[in-house]
């Protein structure tokens, strides 16, 4: 590895988020639109949608890391990553479409149809979005590169993610002309055409310029076991997973928020669009605010500020329409940095592994990084279909009192709840600013140092005792 710390040029900054602005084309209409779409739409149970949230993810316990061993074992002239963005591209549109099919069969087989097309939809995700992951872990070793380089992504990804928030209700209309299953079809194939050129931007213009060392193949126990005791990393999990719960207890119940609470059904496209903005301005101030604050520190912070402000939004009225629209914003706000902050510091925790056993399995790190969030929207899928059916929710009815009652608790206390729980465990991260500056002298030393010099051991066992 050279010593020599990779700087990226704006073109390639801009190359890479392209892909994330692709990626949202699908994960953002997860978030917001599939729930509400499965139970007003497609016609099944929110409690049945719930579940099949929380089963099929369960798939990716095993898809994330088997595709993450895969990426990491790649040799190709074009990287072990890149080739990714491409191959992936024909299933992950094909499956947007057919996961927004409305087959003309029964209640059955329509549950056997939407378990069957979602699975294939996550499958499909994984296959290109862990490599695209993985990605960033090796274009530069610049921590404050890298901070820099996720900042861009989820700019990226949150412009996606408004745009689709904004415009998906109007696409709907305008290819359904009443019918809502062609509106939807029509509407995921466009986001599949756009969300291909995006991938290709996206090869086209970045580079891969850290090298594994070349050793023999490590078995993927080894590299599963290297992760397990990686402290770093298991605190980034939990943290991800629970920050992930509560992203998306409140994307997803907003749509019914407005819908049946404050029985405005046209602010969704404009609600959900204002608070993307701001994650996006939250995301792009993520640099500069690390300059002055470090990463462990800024985290605490700003979850503490989204626990208060979504326990704020309990109080207000249904009529409080503006008051409403500035607490999502300033959610947004601090909640945008925390996409940069945790994707960066998971490449931090790859250089930590590298530097402590020797090996690097940069593609694992991130497929399990990815499964944590896709595992907490699941949880967060799944508590929403369990409260909206146990609180009485009708789909496409006048709620009861109680069922209104389910969705604000679903959109607020809830949501403040793990904001919480996402300060305490962030409390255990271990890797300071000055800890990650000696890993990377020692790794720009490499392989002369490699894992045994008495200093390493030293700092380790500093770092694994917290």
């Amino acid at each position: 590895m050279t010593s020599v710390k990779h700087s990226l040029q704006w073109s390639e900054k801009v190359g890479y988020a392209c892909g994330d602005v692709a990626s949202n084309f699908y994960w953002r209409v997860f978030d917001v639109f599939l729930f509400i779409f499965y139970t007003d739409v497609f016609g099944l149970p929110a409690a049945a949608v719930g579940t099949m949230m929380l089963v099929t993810r369960l798939i990716d316990a095993f898809s994330d890391p088997l595709m993450g061993a895969i990426a990491d074992r790649t040799q190709t002239r074009f990287g072990k990553f890149r080739p990714y963005l491409l191959l992936g591209i024909v299933p992950l549109v094909a499956a947007g479409v057919l996961t927004f099919t409305v087959p003309d069969t029964n209640d059955s087989g329509k549950l056997i149809w939407a378990y069957g097309t979602y699975i294939f939809m996550m499958l499909a995700y994984t296959f290109i979005n862990v490599p695209y992951g993985a990605l960033l872990g090796v274009m530069s070793n610049d921590s404050q590169q890298r901070t820099t380089l996720t900042s861009f992504r989820f700019i990226g990804a949150f412009s996606g993610g408004s745009m689709v928030a904004y415009f998906t209700p109007e696409l709907v209309h305008y290819f359904g002309g009443g019918d809502e299953s062609l509106g939807w079809q029509l509407t995921m194939l466009l986001y599949g055409v756009l969300a291909s050129v995006l991938f290709i931007i996206s090869f086209i213009s970045t580079k891969e310029r850290i090298i594994a060392p070349q050793k023999h193949a490590t078995p993927v126990g080894v590299d599963i076991k290297d992760l397990l005791a990686n402290k770093p990393w298991l605190v980034l999990f939990a943290l991800a997973l629970i920050i992930m719960m509560t992203i998306s207890l409140r994307a997803s119940s907003g749509t019914f928020y407005f819908k049946y609470y404050v029985d405005r059904e046209d602010l969704i496209g404009s609600f959900s669009f204002c608070y993307l903005i701001a994650l996006a301005v939250g995301a792009a101030s993520t640099p500069l605010m690390t300059k002055f604050i470090d990463k462990k520190r800024l985290l605490i912070i700003l979850m503490s500020l989204v626990a208060g402000l979504s326990a704020l939004f309990y109080v207000l009225p249904k009529d409080a329409i503006e008051l409403m629209f500035l607490l999502q914003i300033l959610i947004g706000f601090c909640l945008g940095p925390k996409s940069p902050l945790v994707f960066s510091m998971y490449a931090d925790t790859a250089d930590y592994s590298q530097w402590r056993t020797g090996r690097r399995a940069t593609a694992m790190i991130f497929s399990a990084a990815a499964f944590s969030q896709k595992l907490g929207g699941a949880l967060a899928g799944a508590l929403i279909g369990w409260v909206l059916a146990t609180m009485g929710y009708v789909a496409n009815m006048a709620q009861s009192g109680q069922s209104e009652h389910g969705i604000v608790l679903l959109m607020t206390i809830l949501p403040a709840i793990f904001a919480v729980l996402a300060v305490f465990i962030m409390r255990f991260y271990p890797l300071t600013e000055t800890t990650l500056e000696t890993i990377q002298q020692d790794l720009n030393q490499y392989p002369a140092r490699a894992n045994a010099a008495e200093s390493t051991n030293r700092v380790a066992a500093q770092v694994e005792q917290g």
